[in-house]
């Protein structure tokens, strides 16, 4: 029986590290191809290691090109945004649909629900129309309403069952002591629910920092693109700087990695948390 387990456990890392690496080697292949020349990207058979490093185009295309660190400053400025304005709406939005005696609940979590099953291409021609009317095109605020206007429904749906599981006692109690309802929210309840509001942030921050479609439609004017559509730069209609364009989204890379891993822990407690059904 011993012998049966260590082989079942041997062979579930070796299945493991076999299915990682598949699904981690296009992002092994984009940093690798970073410190690649053009010849030896396009070199068959493909080289798996960089067999002549070559650091020219870091230095010439991204840290010699000022545009690449304002496309990165545009889409900070959009990432924490649409995290924070995720954060500020869905937290009342999904407390009261879980603890006060609301009506028509069931229909507005039906909505969104249902408004996640959208693409965000469909979205992208009314809210193209509507800012355009208020001024909001080519301007990174824009693009973090936009961008919310995809985060929130999923935030709210995720942020109900952990409020839903806090006891009600807790608020009552908070009610008996003096405190309204929204200072009970406020200083009682919301504090109890920081893993699945934490959660809520950290999903928030990639989505405005990953989004194109919005970013294509909403914005044009060099000053207000961000990574996605600055990376559009290094391919013309007759040239393909590959290796400038793996430099940049290597660097693009690190921002939301570095969140996800200092907020990792946070991130699962809160997901497991806002998965049971209330």
């Amino acid at each position: 029986m011993r012998r049966r387990r260590r082989t079942r456990r041997t062979a579930a890392t070796v299945f493991g590290a076999l299915f990682v690496g598949v699904y981690l080697f296009p992002v092994y292949w984009m940093v690798t191809a970073s410190v690649k020349t053009q010849t030896d990207i396009r070199a068959i058979p493909p080289q798996l290691v960089p067999l002549r490093p070559d650091l020219s185009t870091w230095a010439s295309r991204i840290f010699g090109d000022p545009r690449v660190f304002h496309y990165i400053g545009n889409s900070f400025v959009v990432a924490l945004g649409t995290m924070a304005l995720t954060v500020v709406l869905s937290t009342p939005a999904a407390y009261a649909l879980a603890c006060l005696p609301l009506r028509g609940k069931q229909v507005l979590m039906m909505l969104s629900l249902s408004s996640l099953m959208f693409p965000a291409i469909m979205l992208a021609t009314p809210l193209f129309v509507i800012f355009s009317r208020l001024h909001l095109t080519d301007n990174l605020a824009g693009l973090v309403l936009a961008d919310t206007t995809l985060a929130l429904p999923y935030a709210i749906v995720l942020l109900r069952p952990v409020f839903a599981a806090i006891p009600v006692e807790i608020g009552e109690a908070a009610l008996i002591d003096g405190c309204n309802r929204l200072s009970a929210f406020r200083r009682v309840v919301l504090p109890l629910a920081t893993p699945g509001v934490s959660t809520v942030a950290v999903i928030a921050f990639p989505r405005g920092w990953g989004d194109l479609v919005f970013a294509l439609t909403l914005t044009g004017e060099e000053s207000t693109r961000v990574v996605t559509t600055g990376l559009w730069g290094f391919f013309g209609a007759n040239t393909s700087d590959w290796n400038g364009a793996m430099a940049f989204s290597t660097l693009a890379m690190i921002p939301p990695l570095v969140v996800f891993l200092f907020s990792q822990h946070k991130v699962t407690t809160g997901s497991v948390a806002g998965g049971v059904k209330a």
